[in-house]
């Protein structure tokens, strides 16, 4: 089973995720043995680093921990790492958000083998279009990154991979159904040739379907009896060619179709969303010297959105992000230095509401500089955001880490972030004020991590505090002839302070992992909880591995939330047991069973929502890790 303290291999996927160039870069078989062995990592400095030289703290949520995790979902298999809350307004297919440290969910930056992800008008992924399926791996990095990321890495990044090919062909294949009627398949082909003009490939698709249950409770004039599912279609794929030695190029697409049913009142009408999700990049990489590597990747990513109430009433709202970066990666020793250019491009689409119809480019540069002299280990980045919005954003990071032991590493950072306003946020008619400025964060922590090979060990504290944050005002203090019901406004001021233990260790067949996390995110201006966060929340897990058998436990726990931000209405806490086990029958193939929400526990992530009782899935695979 996954758990968070597997840090030393998350970093590789921020890197991969602010330039794929460079990771797509490196050969997939490469690739492959880094994230295997947790011994490279190239997110955090956006290059290739040896585990222990990482300072940022992070996660790997290998494509073992996936298949083991007894999740359904990407949102369920987040919901389960340390940091990291969520929230749903419904089953699998409705509407979900990330927090990360007791960030909000438009704090947070996702990209898909490189790609940003993301609506521009409601600042949040689209997690229910991404198909668990066809994803490789997922990386979780904790903390302000914006001197990489640019705007919104205030909690952190979440940066998804899906597979790449490497080595001979191979297929995989799987069958699975349980309950609520769901089915699921999928089908992938991946591999690489040889010889000096070698490509590498790996294309995937998968399709799943759930009737669901109703996705509201009765108490809201959304409740609906009726149940709300889902049907989604995916595929995915990735091919890249070496042109010469030293000189690699590539292409990579992600394209998600979901149907998903939601509640709108009493209605026979079948309410329903239809979201389409479409990724495509290309990629470049050149090692001009034995000192000097050069990225480029150029990407479009598309996010469509059709929304239908009644059988005359549908909106719809399209976001469109063209991306392009160039990154420098120069060896100076045992030193690096990176530089970066960027350009992006977001524009939206929306046939009702055509206040929206605008759009907003940022160009940006930035530098960082890695630094290693025996035990000690620094970096120092800065970059500066120049946006035909808002205009111009600087931001800086910092961070020291010294070897007390080969096990035993102390760290300490420090980094300035901010969060664009979304374009709701700026032109939404009555609601948006479009003089709306950056939020803007400040960070500073602390940890010491501990790893000798079988157990690993963590302790962090951060304290990230929040400006000028944007919330939703009862009463507008400007445009008051347009925005009578309020408006959204930079008025309010916010610190997510916190302390995140977690370990893992293994006694002969038996792995153990856990994460505590104690939190502290607070509205400054009121004096009040942020809405929809615990102060305390953990994760722990057991897993047995003996021959062809793999039998686990996880435990999810959760203190109490508000669902306002009056904090009138009170989520109780809850506890979650799952369970997972998979029998190896023949070589390839294995047979998995999981059992979700053990006890039957009734509970809330949001008022009025709601959520899966006992669920149990069981299903073939062949060639799934």
């Amino acid at each position: 089973m996954t758990f968070p303290v597997v840090r030393h291999a998350a970093l590789t996927s921020l890197a991969l995720a602010f330039t794929a160039p460079y990771a797509l870069a490196d050969s997939a078989a490469d690739t492959a043995v880094a994230v295997a062995n947790t011994a490279v990592i190239i997110t955090a400095a956006r290059a290739p680093q040896p585990s222990s030289d990482v300072l940022s703290d992070h996660v790997l949520i290998s494509a073992t921990d996936i298949a083991r995790s007894g999740a359904g979902n990407v949102v369920e298999l987040l919901q389960k790492q340390r940091g990291i809350e969520i929230t749903r307004n419904g089953g699998p297919g409705t509407a979900s958000q990330v927090f990360i440290r007791g960030g909000d969910a438009k704090q947070t930056v996702v990209l898909v083998d490189g790609v940003r992800i993301g609506s521009s008008t409601s600042g949040i992924a689209n997690w229910a279009t991404l198909p668990l399926a066809n994803i490789d791996r997922v990386e979780i990095v904790y903390g302000p990154l914006a001197t990489m990321y640019g705007a919104d890495a205030i909690g952190g990044v979440v940066q998804i991979f899906t597979r790449r090919g490497a080595g001979p062909a191979a297929v995989s294949a799987s069958v699975e159904a349980g309950s609520d009627k769901a089915r699921a398949m999928t089908f992938g082909v991946s591999g690489a040739s040889e010889g000096e003009n070698s490509i590498n490939y790996a294309f995937g698709m998968s399709k799943d379907k759930d009737e669901g249950f109703s996705a509201t409770k009765p108490g809201t004039s959304s409740y609906n009896k009726d149940n709300d599912g889902y049907a989604r279609d995916s595929a995915s794929g990735q091919l890249g060619i070496v042109l010469a030695k030293g000189h690699e190029a590539g292409l990579l697409y992600l394209h998600s179709h979901l149907k998903s049913q939601y509640d709108s009142g009493a209605t026979p009408f079948d309410v329903r969303s239809v979201q389409n999700m479409d990724n495509i990049a290309v990629y470049s990489k050149h090692q001009f010297t034995s000192n000097w590597k050069m990225s480029l990747q150029a990407s479009e990513a598309d996010d469509k959105s059709f929304n239908f109430t009644s059988p005359t009433t549908s909106n719809r709202i399209d976001t469109r992000a063209h991306a392009y970066s160039m990154q420098h990666d120069i060896a100076l020793g045992s030193d690096l230095l990176q530089l970066v250019l960027e350009r992006r491009v977001e524009s939206v689409f929306a046939d009702t509401t055509r206040a929206l119809n605008t759009s907003r480019a940022t160009n940006s540069v930035a530098a960082a500089y890695s630094l290693k002299r025996g035990n000690h280990l620094a970096s120092a980045s800065a970059r500066l955001d120049d946006s035909t919005q808002y205009g111009d954003k600087a931001t800086g990071g910092i961070g020291y880490g010294y070897k007390l032991t080969r096990a035993l590493r102390l760290n300490a950072s420090a980094g300035t972030s901010f969060r664009a306003p979304t374009f709701n946020e700026l032109y939404y008619p009555g609601y948006g004020v479009d003089t709306n400025k950056p939020e803007q964060g400040k960070n500073v922590e602390g940890g010491a991590y501990y790893n000798d090979g079988v157990t690993e060990a963590s302790a962090v504290y951060y304290r990230n505090r929040l400006t000028d944050l944007l919330v939703n005002t009862a009463k507008c203090p400007v445009q008051l002839d347009t925005h009578k019901n309020g408006c959204a406004y930079n008025v309010n001021r916010a610190t997510l302070e916190g302390i995140s233990l977690g370990a893992r260790t293994r006694m002969g067949d038996i792995d153990m992992s856990g994460s505590i996390d104690f939190q502290d995110p607070r509205d400054d201006t009121t004096g009040k909880n942020l809405q929809r966060r615990a102060k305390r929340h953990a994760k722990f897990a057991v897993e047995y591995n003996v021959g062809n058998v793999i039998a686990g436990v996880g435990v999810q726990l959760s203190g109490k939330r508000f669902d306002d931000l009056a904090n009138r209405t009170t989520l109780p806490g809850y506890g979650l047991v799952n369970l997972f086990a998979s029998y190896r029958f023949a070589p390839d193939w294995s047979a998995v069973l999981r059992l979700n929400n053990v006890a039957d526990k009734q509970y809330e992530l949001a008022r009025y929502y709601a959520t899966a009782g006992r669920q149990v899935f069981a299903g073939i695979r062949y060639g799934v890790r």
